[in-house]
């Protein structure tokens, strides 16, 4: 699934380039996850005022509200000036007077909805139960150490649930915990103050390197321009099961939390 560090890699690709766009058409092929909320002819004439990203949301600013983007279990996006006729994987298209940008989505688990703007019920709905952004000056340390010591649960699961600290997904949250020497199965209310703070920094240093090197790429992940991450060819301890530690050597383990995979050092994850 695409996290936030290949979110917002694919916002770079493509934000300045559709900037100040025209939309002349839009189109819809196979149901998405939820609906567009709007006729796509309601979005022709309407100007592309800019790209944000909200967790794993992409938000494109139009004159008259915004179209909330999300890539879902395997969705990427394109933008050029000129693409192929849509095949069948390929749910949407907003054609622009700069470029198509198109969500090819296998799965459909994707979603293009639109509305009125970030106030209203249907931005809220969507939007509302985010917690921090972690690559922005807002990440703050006092914040994050409350939101985990007032949940029982796993920290693992805690980083995963995005409702404390947004778009830690399961590659960045197991790498995070290991920079940050914590055990994925301790309980968040339970890390002291000092712990807390290395976790809080390694996910800000984790997900930056991640967007650096372009996100991850594990099966179909391209940005914009169709160029694969290599975030994943550094990984400390994700994917590694049974293989040395790069740290210490010992095996890297693998158990089941939630229903996914979490990798750890044994060793080296301790507390």
């Amino acid at each position: 699934m695409p996290e936030l560090p290949e979110v917002e890699v694919t916002r770079l690709s493509f934000a300045d380039r559709i900037q100040g766009a025209r939309i002349d058409a839009a189109r819809l092929g196979k149901p998405l996850r939820w609906p567009l909320g709007c006729l796509p002819s309601e979005l022709v004439g309407q100007h592309v005022l800019g790209v944000r990203r909200r967790g794993k949301y992409l938000l494109l600013d139009l004159d008259r509200g915004l179209l909330m983007v999300h890539l879902g279990m395997s969705g990427s996006l394109a933008f050029a000036a000129v693409l192929p006729a849509p095949g069948a994987h390929d749910h949407f298209d907003l054609v622009t007077s700069l470029g198509t940008l198109r969500l090819h989505d296998p799965r459909r688990f994707g979603a293009v909805v639109f509305a009125l703007g970030e106030q209203s019920e249907t931005a809220r709905k969507l939007l509302g139960r985010l917690g921090m952004e972690p690559l922005s000056p807002d990440f703050d340390l006092s914040a994050f150490q409350r939101g985990l010591k007032a949940r029982r649960t796993a920290i693992k699961q805690v980083l995963l649930a995005g409702e404390v600290v947004v778009g830690v997904g399961n590659i960045y949250a197991c790498e995070a915990l290991f920079m940050a020497g914590i055990r994925p199965t301790v309980r968040a209310n339970k890390l002291s103050r000092p712990r807390a703070a290395k976790l809080h920094a390694a996910v800000r240093e984790v997900l930056a390197r991640a967007v650096e090197r372009g996100g991850s790429t594990l099966r179909d992940f391209s940005n914009a321009d169709g160029d694969a991450g290599h975030f994943q060819l550094e990984a400390m301890v994700y994917g590694r099961a049974a293989q040395p530690c790069r740290v210490c050597g010992g095996l890297v383990k693998s158990i089941r939390q939630g229903q996914r995979s979490t990798f750890f050092c044994h060793t080296c994850q301790r507390f």
